[in-house]
């Protein structure tokens, strides 16, 4: 068991003179210097926790009040305070003036930091700035914050000021409901619907309703806790595929080809990423107001672990090391050095001595990764049978406790060969499942280095939602290439540490009992993993720019595309789910935009027999209706997170609503997701255009529907990747993604009818994929 030699800081003989006690050197200081960084970290955490705990006042403020106090002896409640501190002789008058005052003033201190604090929430719960009209925005909201932030905030500074998530009125949030199925149902289904969801309101609700609002007095957000263990750690399915998510490496450049030298500074850029995020140096991210960075928390050293009723998030404080897969084997690979971050010189030659090691795997090693890929419930069972004890539960933890998961890749991905376009496919389909064993996708995240170069990062949904993921994963491909780069030959910089020990390889002892119960998560999961049909294009005959031009709102342009794709492919429209954030409240996750409304039916329906300026208007009031239904959901406003927590509530007290459960029943045939760029600032589209990320996707919800994840690239760019399944014979992601690229011209001709026309070799592209 080599772990567990190690591990020891020391070794022991028995002798005929005694015991021969041999204490290891090098052990023992190693053991100092982790625990010295340990308490760094302690005296950290502890001088943010004061610098934010007095938000937007500073702990250097208190040392102003203490003249004023001094200056105002004659105070009636300073002398009262000298009287009472007279009733004990032990203090001389100097003393109890030197106490009254300090008191004084820091009572007055926290009485001014609570009435600030209180003035900040207010402010921040101030949300009519997102419906007035561009241009005319208020810029009230924006100088009294300015005005509590008179130094630079940290990155929880304002998470005690945010406001909790409003519980919307019952019959407020049935009425958006009843608007958002009107088009998709016939009358006799609608009017069936709306006599539900009456009896409901007038019935049930409200007794539900006075739970929720317990609940949203008490708890921070009404809906996180549970969004989180019933959507996501209750799920009995796979979570490969169907719950979590990939990111992709640039799309035309590959800064270094060499699979250990980009790893190196990769895996650097992420624990800089962290030192950040520990320090609370990142910056909040805002819109016109900051945003809950509750989901920051757990993006390090944790992971989700399986339960035969429901799984957990388990978080660490700290790990200093990552694991990592490579042909079969698992390793441990220590990230720090006499307390310092290796350096990403010294991480490259780590995992070349990885790449170079010829050991076999041990039997049942090669494809464990499979039993996190496969149903839950299987998994639950295998590790509380055969990874609970002895040299499986050491290495198990060592997977579970490392900051993070690295999988170096034999393949070669990228947009590459004499067929780019299926090669962006083929590198989607490997970030999203690889072989089914090579990822661990209970991790927070896997970061995936390929043979060629590229990189890529898989990352389990039920800990955070894609932008806070999005957000490290800009900044590690902006650091990776703009700050810390690569030699002539390709190398990182720096020296190497030759003294480093080499990395751990992970032991195991896998029964045939428990090789058997792989096979079978392996075949569950490859089944589900065959079944996927991905196709992943970039738009570049205009973008966001354009779009502007004509007046409209990116986002709403977009979706408006991807519903008339839609209606041309199936012939029909369906409910659509669009993912927007509910971060302007203190642990907002996300809330649903029900994209598909009457307006976007209207204009799909009756544009083509309608005059060009009659359709363009109907156009321009679908893109205002979906734009208001996104600032509603923003604003704690949606619904269908009120109509689940509803939902949950009727479970806990036993009672069924047959309009709830109708509602919770309907599938989403179209779920899309828009990423956007957080870190406009980290790269230069301008002078180097070529670097630039293909986004990201994730797997198809509906077994018969599609998904589709967007990013918006600069201005003149758009990357889209589509999911759906093979089994479906009414699906096809390229059928459709040629839809969605005819949808977006036909479209800006319609708005902008004076713009060129798109190449032939666009045009062909668009004919081959319908």
């Amino acid at each position: 068991m080599a772990e567990a030699h190690q591990a020891v800081a020391f070794q022991f003989t028995v002798t005929p003179e005694g015991i021969d006690l041999q204490l290891s050197h090098q052990a023992l200081t190693e053991i100092y210097l982790s625990g010295l960084r340990s308490w760094k970290k302690k005296l950290i955490r502890l001088k943010n926790g004061v610098i934010t705990g007095v938000y937007p006042a500073s702990p250097s403020s208190w040392l102003f009040l203490a003249p004023v106090t001094n200056r105002a002896q004659t105070l009636r409640c300073l002398q009262s305070l000298r009287i009472l501190l007279k009733d004990g002789q032990s203090l001389s008058a100097q003393c109890q003036t030197v106490v009254s005052a300090v008191l004084f003033s820091t009572l007055l201190w926290f009485s001014l930091i609570f009435t600030m604090r209180m003035c900040l929430k207010q402010l921040l719960s101030y949300h009519r700035w997102m419906f007035e009209q561009r241009g005319k925005m208020s810029n009230t909201t924006k100088a009294l914050v300015r005005i509590f932030s008179g130094r630079q905030p940290l990155l929880y500074s304002y998470q005690g000021s945010l406001p909790n998530q409003p519980v919307p009125a019952v019959k407020d949030t049935v009425k958006r409901y009843l608007e958002s199925v009107r088009p998709l149902m016939t009358p006799d289904e609608f009017e069936r619907m709306t006599s539900l969801a009456t009896q409901f309101e007038s019935s049930l609700g409200n007794r539900l309703q006075w739970y929720l609002k317990l609940k949203a007095l008490w708890a921070s957000n009404y809906v996180s806790d549970w969004w989180e263990e019933y959507i996501y750690l209750r799920g009995r399915s796979p979570i490969m595929v169907n719950s979590n998510y990939y990111g992709m490496d640039f799309l035309y450049v590959t800064p270094t080809p060499i699979q250990a030298a980009r790893a190196g500074n990769t895996l650097h850029a992420f624990l800089m990423y962290r030192r950040k995020l520990n320090r609370e140096e990142l910056k909040p991210v805002s819109t016109v107001i900051p945003l809950c960075a509750a989901q920051c928390e757990r993006m390090f050293n944790t992971t989700r672990t399986p339960g035969e009723e429901t799984d957990t998030v388990q978080h660490w404080q700290d790990s200093d090391y990552v694991a990592v897969y490579h042909r079969g084997r698992y390793f441990r690979l220590r990230m720090y050095s006499s307390s310092r971050p290796l350096s990403p010189r010294e991480i490259e030659s780590q995992l070349q001595r990885i790449l170079d090691d010829p050991s076999p795997p041990s039997p049942g090693e090669e494809k464990l990764g499979a039993l996190t890929a496969g149903d839950r419930i299987p998994w639950a069972k295998a590790r509380k049978e055969y990874f609970s004890l002895g040299v499986n539960k050491r290495s198990l933890d060592c997977i579970e406790k490392a900051a993070f998961f690295v999988t170096l890749d034999d393949d070669e991905q990228g947009m590459m060969g004499e067929d780019p376009a299926a090669s962006l496919d083929r590198y989607a389909k490997s970030l999203l499942h690889g072989k089914c064993y090579d990822r661990w996708f209970d991790k927070s995240f896997s970061v995936v280095i390929y043979k060629n170069g590229k990189i890529g990062l898989n990352a389990e949904h039920s800990w955070a939602d894609a932008p806070v993921v999005a957000h490290l994963w800009e900044y590690v491909l902006a650091t990776d290439s703009f700050q810390l780069g690569y030699n002539e030959e390709g190398h990182c910089k720096g020296e190497v540490d030759a003294s480093l020990p080499r990395p751990q390889r992970l032991s195991w002892d896998i029964t045939p009992e428990c090789q058997e119960q792989i096979s079978q998560s392996l075949a569950v999961a490859q089944a589900l993993a065959d079944d996927v049909d991905f196709h992943v294009f970039s738009f570049r005959d205009f973008g966001k720019g354009m779009i502007k031009k004509c007046r409209i709102s990116p986002d709403a342009y977009i979706q408006l595309a991807l519903q008339l794709a839609y209606y041309r492919d199936r012939g029909m429209f369906c409910l659509t789910y669009e993912a927007s954030m509910t971060r302007l409240f203190r642990e907002g996750r996300t809330e649903t935009v029900r994209s598909c409304s009457n307006e976007s039916c209207h204009v799909i329906l009756l544009g083509i027999l309608s005059h060009k300026q009659v359709c363009r208007r109907l156009l321009r009031q679908a893109s205002e209706k979906h734009q208001n239904l996104y600032k509603h959901a923003m604003t704690g406003a949606g619904i269908d997170r009120h109509l689940f927590c509803l939902y949950v509530v009727s479970k806990y007290l036993g009672v069924d609503s047959p309009f709830l459960k109708e509602v919770l029943s309907e599938p989403w045939h179209l779920s899309t997701s828009q990423t956007p760029v957080q870190q406009v600032e980290l790269f230069d589209m301008v002078n180097h255009p070529e670097y630039v990320s293909c986004g990201g996707g994730f797997g198809p919800v509906a077994d018969d529907g599609y998904g589709v994840s967007y990013t918006i690239m600069g201005e003149n760019m758009m990357n889209f990747h589509i999911s759906c399944k093979h089994s479906c014979p009414q699906t096809s992601s390229h059928k459709y993604g040629g839809q969605i690229r005819q949808a977006l011209r036909d479209m800006l001709q319609l708005l902008c009818p004076d713009q060129r026309e798109p190449s032939r070799t666009d045009q062909s592209q668009t004919k081959k994929d319908l």
